[in-house]
């Protein structure tokens, strides 16, 4: 394992994360609260016995039960091998209050007595000023660190970079961010730009989707063609990681593992990763890759389910996942077929009554509404 700088603190960070986001699950829904407990918690500790340091969860992953989990995960002596990193999950929070007591829910499952990294929750403009702001959980934070429920505060971030640029000024306090960053990314929501002012604070940056919810791991043929006229041999997912990792402003990649076999595959990857190892044709190799994308991805999902529930039952991740299906691997028969078989008819983009609830929780600020009718007509 790698190890890397994680901002201006004295400690240093395993290249490689593990996201706690998409356990294995025992009914086949990857972001079921059904979680595989045995084999989740093999998982976690294999990548710590192999040097990972970096544990990140959450209050809803998994519907509530990724937190238990890892708790459970790091009993026998692994707690003591790993800074922990959850969320507070800053959209229910309605009082000052509320931060204590969700804080201390989240510490009794858990089941640790401080929070290594603690992270507001997907910040975005709004929230910074109408919740963070307007609670003062400045205030509440300040007091958690003083009192040692949580060791370094941080924030979690899904809007555009002028937004970040605000939340990153606004306090003294943070230690650390964490954005949603690969060479598709560089300039959506912080971007490049967020991760260097960042940096240049002496702030750590982790680093979330770093394969865009895994759509990176699996190019299509003009994709995966330009990755192999590159006479080093990387797979499509190792060709994402070792972009980052070249990149001295990133401390941790977090990587959501569902199973053993990228648990494998990642820590090969983390093993081989260096800061300003890419020669010019390798960057030129993704600066290929990255048009080639760039003309076939038409929804910026990442499936990270924020538009979720539908008030009018839609799954509409699953919706705009079928649709960029069809356009990445130039299988609209396939993808139809998809939808029709994994999606019942009140699921499906023809439900959409436009209410634009959705589109008011979106990270990516997709246009939900409007492309609703265009995923019917190609794939309904």
């Amino acid at each position: 394992m790698q190890f890397r700088s994680f901002g201006r603190l004295d400690w240093k960070a395993s290249a490689l994360g593990f996201g706690c986001m998409r356990f294995p699950t025992a009914d086949g829904d990857r972001l079921s609260p059904n979680i595989d407990e045995a084999e989740a918690t093999r998982m976690v500790r294999h990548a710590i016995d192999n040097g990972v340091n970096y544990i990140d969860t959450a209050y809803p992953y998994h519907g509530g039960q990724s937190e238990i989990v890892v708790g459970k995960a790091l009993k026998d002596g692994y707690r003591e091998k790993v800074k922990l990193a959850t969320k507070l999950p800053v959209w229910m929070v309605e009082s000052a209050a509320d931060f204590d007591r969700l804080l201390d829910e989240q510490l009794k499952k858990l089941q640790t007595s401080y929070i290594d990294f603690y992270l507001l929750h997907a910040l975005s403009r709004s929230r910074w000023r109408d919740i963070v702001l307007k609670h003062d959980l400045l205030s509440r934070a300040k007091a958690a660190l003083d009192d040692g429920r949580i060791r370094h505060l941080g924030f979690s971030f899904h809007d555009e970079y002028e937004s970040f640029e605000e939340i990153v000024n606004g306090s003294d306090l943070w230690s650390f961010c964490q954005i949603q960053y690969n060479y598709m990314d560089t300039e959506n929501q912080a971007g490049t730009r967020g991760l260097k002012l960042a940096a240049s604070k002496g702030l750590a940056v982790v680093v979330m989707e770093p394969l865009m919810g895994g759509r990176l791991a699996s190019p299509p043929k003009d994709v995966l063609e330009a990755m192999e006229s590159c006479a080093l041999r990387r797979s499509a997912a190792e060709w994402a990681l070792q972009w980052l990792w070249d990149q001295p402003e990133v401390s941790v990649v977090l990587s959501g593992m569902s199973d053993m076999t990228p648990v494998e595959e990642n820590l090969r990857s983390a093993h081989r990763a260096r800061i300003w190892s890419f020669s010019p044709a390798e960057l030129a190799v993704i600066s290929e890759v990255r048009e080639k994308y760039s003309l076939r991805i038409a929804i910026p999902c990442s499936k990270c389910n924020y538009c979720m529930p539908c008030p009018n039952g839609l799954n509409i991740p699953a919706n705009f996942e079928f649709f960029n299906y069809a356009r990445l691997f130039d299988d609209v028969a396939g993808a139809r077929y998809k939808y029709q078989i994994f999606l019942t008819e009140a699921q499906r983009s023809g439900a959409c009554i436009d209410c634009g609830t959705c589109e008011e929780l979106c990270p990516q600020k997709i246009a939900i509404s409007d492309w609703m009718p265009k995923v019917s007509a190609l794939l309904g």
